[in-house]
């Protein structure tokens, strides 16, 4: 099973975990949560923005990749859009399965993919009131999508 949303409200992380599901085979699941950095105090949030359609297919298909590399039953994936304050959920990825191992690859991989291949785009929202630039792909992330190739 797999599971995406893109959301405009805030996550309720109780409802997200229970969106993965469960079986009498589970028995391990592992999560990610991503949350609004203040930047050392500089932001006061992010603006998310996502090319709609497009965002969710390209998770779903990165959580389709996942579940054919490892044994894992299950994928959910959520990520905001909209304006995100400061310390709130930005995306949340959860994977179950019948081992550890499984589940946390799982989630990684989609991270990383996310991170690199999903249409979204940022922009800083300063303590000044003002908007920044939109935020630039970071290299460390390219880094991370291509440490699977060799695994």
């Amino acid at each position: 099973m797999i599971s995406v949303r893109i959301s405009g409200d805030p996550l309720d992380l109780a409802a997200e975990a229970a969106a993965l599901g469960s079986d009498d085979d589970t028995g391990a699941v592992a999560t990610f949560l991503g949350l609004c950095r203040g930047e050392a105090g500089r932001l006061t949030g992010l603006e998310l923005e996502h090319y709609p359609g497009m965002a969710e297919a390209e998770i779903t298909r990165i959580a389709q990749a996942a579940m054919e590399r490892w044994p894992v039953q299950a994928i959910h994936a959520v990520h905001r859009h909209g304006l995100v304050g400061v310390g709130e959920p930005i995306v949340f990825v959860a994977a179950r399965s019948a081992h550890r191992d499984a589940a946390f690859d799982a989630v990684r991989f989609v991270m990383d993919f996310l991170k690199t291949e999903a249409p979204f785009w940022k922009r800083e929202h300063l303590l000044d009131g003002t908007t920044g630039p939109w935020v630039e792909a970071k290299d460390a992330d390219d880094r991370a999508r291509e440490r699977w190739a060799a695994a």
